[in-house]
C-alpha cells in the first residue's frame, strides 16, 4: 500500500515525487513515456518557475538566458528589456529528464514506459491498474498533462472555449545565426490566431516557432502555422506537433475524496501567455505537502481541500486574472494590440508588473485606465477634426 502513487512524470509529477520522497513518503511514480522523451512546448521557464525548485539548474540544462521581449502587431513592433533574465529557454526533454532524476535521488520508485489504465476509488484507498500491474494508494496524483483522461474522474470535459491548441516546429540553424538574430529576445506576434498568437524562441542550435489560439476558432490550425512560419523566414519540410493548453484559469474542481489533480491536468496555465511549466511545479509540490501532512498527521480526510487552498493562495488570484487580461486583449485585437505596439509603456508595465512583481490585478487595472483615457483623447480629436473640415 503505497502512500501516494503519482500518474505522469513531468515537471508537476517529478515536482510532487520529490517532495513526498523528502517527506518520507512511500510513493510510487508511474510514467507511460520513456525518458528522454519529446515534448511540444515552447521551453520557457519563468524566473518564478525557477524560484520554485529546491535546486539549481545547471548550465547545461539552459539553452538560453532571455532579458528581451518583443510584441509584434500588424508589421509593427516594440521592445521590452530587463537587467535581470525574464525567463530562460530550456529543452523539455533534457529539463523533464533532469527533475525526474531528482525525484529519483529521495528514494521513490519510479516505473516509466508503463501506462495508467485505470482509477478505481475505494473507501480506504484507490486501486491503480496499469499495463502491466495493478497497484494500491491512500492517495493519487494526476499529473498526466493537458491531453490525459483520467483527470476526467474528478472535474467535467472541458468546453472548446476552454483550451487553446498549440502547435510548435524546431528549425535548426546555426547557433551564431540564431544569436545574431534574437539575442536574448523572444518574439511573440500577436494578430496570428484568434485567442492566441505566435511565437519564435531562439534555443540553442534551433528555432522553437509556434502558434496558439483558441480551440473554437482555429479552423485550420497547421495552415496558420506554416503561412506564420514562411512569413518569418523559417519554411522548410519540418515535423510540427500539437498540443492541449487550458486557459480555464483556477476554477475548476481539482481534487475528489483520494484524487488530486496538479499542473495542466487541473488547468493551471497562464490564460494569456500559455504558460504552465511554473503552476505545474508548484502545484506538485503543494500536492505532496498536503498529502504529507494528511499521512504523517493522520488528519481527516477532509483535510485534503487544504490543498486547495493553498494553490488559491500562491497563484490563485494571478490565474483568475490572467483570464480577464486574455479575454480584454483578445475580445478587441485589432484595437488591443495596436495600441501596445504603439505605447511603448504598455509593455514595460506588463514586465514590470506581470513578469517581475507577478500581480496581473495592478496592472490590469491601470492597462483598462489607460485605454479609456486613449479611447477618450482619440473622440476628442475625431470631433475636432470633424469640426474643422479636416480628415
Amino acid at each position: 500500500m503505497y502512500d501516494l502513487i503519482i500518474v505522469g512524470g513531468g515537471p508537476s509529477g517529478a515536482s510532487a515525487g520529490r517532495t513526498a520522497g523528502k517527506r518520507g513518503l512511500l510513493t510510487l511514480l508511474i510514467e507511460k513515456e520513456n525518458f528522454p522523451r519529446y515534448k511540444p512546448c515552447g521551453g520557457a521557464l519563468s524566473s518564478y518557475g525557477l524560484s520554485c525548485l529546491d535546486f539549481k539548474i545547471p548550465e547545461s540544462v539552459i539553452e538560453r538566458n532571455i532579458s528581451k521581449v518583443r510584441v509584434h502587431f500588424r508589421g509593427r513592433f516594440v521592445e521590452g528589456t530587463k537587467e535581470t533574465d525574464l525567463a530562460v529557454l530550456i529543452s523539455r526533454k533534457i529539463f523533464d529528464t533532469f527533475l525526474l532524476e531528482k525525484a529519483r535521488e529521495t528514494g521513490i520508485e519510479v516505473h516509466t514506459g508503463e501506462k495508467v489504465l485505470d482509477l478505481i476509488e475505494k473507501e480506504d484507498w484507490v486501486e491503480v491498474r496499469t499495463t502491466d500491474n495493478t497497484y494500491l494508494g491512500r492517495f493519487v496524483l494526476i499529473s498526466e498533462g493537458s491531453g490525459g483522461t483520467l483527470k476526467y474522474r474528478v472535474r467535467p470535459r472541458d468546453k472548446k472555449t476552454e483550451y487553446g491548441l498549440g502547435l510548435v516546429s524546431e528549425i535548426p540553424d546555426k547557433d551564431e545565426t540564431i544569436r545574431s538574430r534574437f539575442p536574448g529576445t523572444i518574439n511573440v506576434h500577436f494578430g496570428i490566431a484568434q485567442g492566441g498568437y505566435g511565437w519564435i524562441f531562439p534555443h540553442a542550435g534551433y528555432y522553437s516557432a509556434g502558434i496558439v489560439g483558441t480551440a473554437q476558432y482555429l479552423g485550420h490550425p497547421k495552415k496558420v502555422l506554416l503561412d506564420f512560419l514562411e512569413e518569418n523566414g523559417l519554411s522548410g519540410d519540418f515535423p510540427v506537433r500539437s498540443h492541449i493548453i487550458p486557459k480555464g484559469g483556477i476554477k475548476g474542481k481539482t481534487l475528489s475524496s483520494r484524487l488530486l489533480l496538479s499542473g495542466d491536468a487541473a488547468g493551471f496555465v497562464d490564460a494569456f501567455t500559455g504558460e504552465g511549466i511554473s503552476y505545474a511545479i508548484r502545484s506538485g509540490q503543494l500536492a505532496a505537502e498536503t498529502v504529507a501532512n494528511l499521512v504523517m498527521y493522520s488528519l481527516k480526510l477532509s483535510s485534503l481541500k487544504a490543498y486547495e487552498s493553498a494553490c488559491r493562495q500562491e497563484f490563485g488570484s494571478y490565474l483568475a486574472s490572467s483570464l480577464k487580461m486574455e479575454k480584454i486583449m483578445h475580445r478587441f485585437p485589432e484595437i488591443s494590440f495596436k495600441l501596445a505596439v504603439s505605447n511603448r509603456d504598455i509593455l514595460d508595465k506588463y514586465l514590470d508588473e506581470v513578469v517581475v512583481n507577478r500581480n496581473y490585478k495592478d496592472y490590469i487595472r491601470w492597462l483598462l485606465l489607460n485605454f479609456c483615457l486613449i479611447e477618450s483623447v482619440s473622440k476628442i480629436k475625431s470631433l475636432k477634426l470633424e469640426g474643422t473640415g479636416k480628415d
